[in-house]
């Protein structure tokens, strides 16, 4: 059977009508561009802020008529809301789901009401953020064996992997496959070493090319957010993109962070991109939890000699510079390159080593930089 294309996307969308009752939600020009990976479609329909809650019904209708078609096998619809002349309105989410229950029936931990009615997601108890300045530093095999040093401190993990340009969760945590769905919506997380995951990696072959606009970011990072039975945890851990674009500010502007670490190498230039993250989650009001000097130091295998490849210190010195923690130094080493590429994560694999036991006193030090701090409120982001 011919996939489905963008035509037939938008001649079936020309069915829902918009809120004027007269025309469709193609003719008013609500619909943005349609992306389609795998038999699944992707995109958003843009609508006033100030009435998205309202029409929240014309999101599901789109969405239903979309799975109803002959070829596809799923939709990622989501609500966006760009700013108007004289409007001091953010982009917002769609409405989201009461804390309580999760769909399995299971009683989430009290959620704290955020400010600027931004949710958390029920069951959470705090959201962080990996981040760093620039690609190549090893973001996101810090963000895994956080999230598994975390763990091995005795707390319940998730870990949602944020790039959706370039996802690396399957390969570093070994899973393959699919996740499964509740009432053909809410998504269960594929799972290994204990820990809960969502990535865009599962949803679409590892060589598709990811070419998305802002607000198909914006989608599809809110629905593996918000739309994933995540059950009870203590943390979620964000693996976010490298740089300071569209993932980044959607993070920022629609979820509690409960704060940011950021991930850098010692040398000059990678120090200047963590800069600019620093300076985002700054501007952002989202707190910095610390920073990690990863491939801090290079100890020869054979001889025992240490080696400071890229430099050494030049985080920890940015740390006391600006005011926030350090957070540790993680030597480069063969076998953290090696697990990594195996999807056995050195926390997980050699629990005993001296790495994975680096890796679990900066998890520690992040909990510290946590303890007894709530759920905090995303602030609006306003583009000009």
């Amino acid at each position: 059977m011919t996939g489905v294309t963008k035509e037939q996307v938008l001649e079936t969308l020309k069915t829902v009508r918009g809120p004027d009752l007269e025309h469709d939600i193609v003719e008013l020009g609500m619909v943005s561009d349609v992306f389609i990976a795998d038999g699944k479609v992707y995109f958003s329909i843009t609508v006033p802020a100030e009435s998205a809650k309202e029409l929240e019904p014309l999101r599901l209708a789109a969405e239903r008529v979309i799975k109803e078609m002959p070829g596809v096998k799923g939709a990622l619809v989501a609500l966006t809301a760009d700013k108007k002349a004289g409007s001091a309105s953010a982009p917002v989410s769609r409405p989201q789901p009461s804390a309580g229950h999760d769909h399995h029936g299971h009683s989430h931990a009290p959620q704290q009401q955020p400010r600027a009615g931004k949710l958390g997601v029920p069951g959470v108890n705090a959201i962080i953020a990996v981040a760093s300045g620039k690609g190549g530093v090893g973001k996101s095999t810090t963000a895994v064996n956080l999230a598994l040093g975390l763990q091995a401190n005795g707390l319940r993990v998730g870990i949602l992997d944020a790039d959706i340009y370039g996802p690396s969760m399957p390969r570093l945590l070994k899973i393959s496959g699919r996740p499964t769905q509740i009432d053909g919506r809410i998504i269960n997380p594929m799972e290994n070493y204990g820990l809960k995951v969502m990535s865009m990696g599962f949803l679409v072959d590892e060589e598709t090319a990811m070419i998305w606009r802002g607000p198909m970011v914006q989608s599809a990072l809110m629905q593996m957010l918000r739309e994933v039975a995540w059950g009870e945890l203590d943390v979620l851990v964000v693996d976010m993109p490298p740089g300071t674009g569209d993932a980044q500010l959607t993070m920022a502007q629609q979820v509690p962070l409960a704060g940011a670490v950021i991930v850098s190498t010692p040398q000059d230039l990678a120090l200047i991109d963590a800069r600019k993250g620093l300076n985002m989650f700054k501007k952002v009001e989202v707190p910095v939890l610390g920073i990690v000097e990863n491939m801090s130091y290079f100890i020869a295998p054979d001889t025992g000699t240490r080696y400071d490849i890229f430099g050494h210190g030049g985080a920890r010195n940015e740390a006391e510079r600006i005011g926030v923690p350090f957070l540790g130094e993680v030597p480069l080493t063969i076998n953290i390159r090696e697990t990594s590429d195996a999807g056995t994560p050195l926390v997980a694999s050699e629990p005993n080593g001296i790495v994975a036991g680096i890796y679990r006193e900066i998890a520690a030090k992040v909990w510290q930089q946590l303890g007894g701090q709530p759920q905090r409120a995303a602030p609006a982001i306003v583009f000009e």
